[in-house]
């Protein structure tokens, strides 16, 4: 029987390992898994490399992860906000490494690695400082720069239900980059409201299809009558 439900977010979180690269999936706080990245603070992985549309608010979640030192190098497309000051406070230290990335590069570098995509071009970022030492080439009349896909270890995202399939379906703008991540990472974990039962999921209304899901762990307290465990 298939059963990718754990019983808790340090089960979940188990085997990320130092140097590992992982996708953390949210816009902001929409969509964060931020009790998955406070798992991961307590688990001890170091040295990782972070892909995320943001560099963190305050000093939770995805911040508390870059606060900890576990993070050595973020890709990222808005590293800064009025409440990023962890990673400011590190960068200007030279404490942590930045790969700036224009929003719909990143979303497409992850998108390519989930699709099996060798690499594509993209007139983003040409004639600027982001272009420097890429690939570049003139199709008709416009310029391009080449980029490559974004491959990870892990991906850490959050969905509003789940099944113990791993099927997964998302609550309105949450569901950001969930399910690119899902698909562009060797294992995906994800942190769900709910776990209902098998078939209960509407199959018009999966986003991320179980084949592209690893672990699933249900934050908060089970409804009456749900499968599985509670985290």
């Amino acid at each position: 029987m298939i059963d990718k439900t754990v019983a808790s977010l340090q089960e979940a979180v188990a085997g990320v390992h130092d140097g590992a690269t992982v996708l953390i999936g949210g816009f902001g706080g929409a969509g964060q898994p931020t009790e998955l990245i406070e798992a991961l603070i307590a688990q001890g992985a170091k040295d990782l490399t972070v892909v995320s549309n943001n560099a963190g608010n305050g000093e939770v979640g995805l911040a508390g992860l870059l606060k900890a030192g576990r993070v050595r190098k973020l890709m990222c497309s808005f590293p800064r906000a009025v409440d990023s000051y962890v990673f400011d406070g590190l960068y200007r230290a030279g404490k942590i490494e930045l790969e700036l990335i224009p929003q719909g590069n990143l979303a497409e570098r992850i998108r390519a690695a989930g699709a099996g995509i060798g690499a594509f071009y993209t007139p983003t970022g040409f004639g600027t400082l982001l272009a420097e030492g890429k690939e570049t080439r003139r199709i008709g009349d416009r310029d391009y720069v080449l980029e490559y896909p974004i491959h990870a270890d892990f991906a850490l995202i959050k969905a509003r239900k789940g099944d113990r399939w791993g099927n997964l379906v998302y609550r309105k703008t949450a569901r950001n980059f969930g399910p690119i991540m899902a698909s562009a990472a060797k294992c995906a974990i994800a942190q769900v409201d709910e776990i209902v039962e098998l078939g209960a999921l509407d199959p018009e209304a999966v986003v991320t299809p179980g084949i592209f899901v690893k672990r699933v762990v249900q934050v908060g307290a089970a409804p009456a009558g749900a499968q599985g465990a509670t985290a």
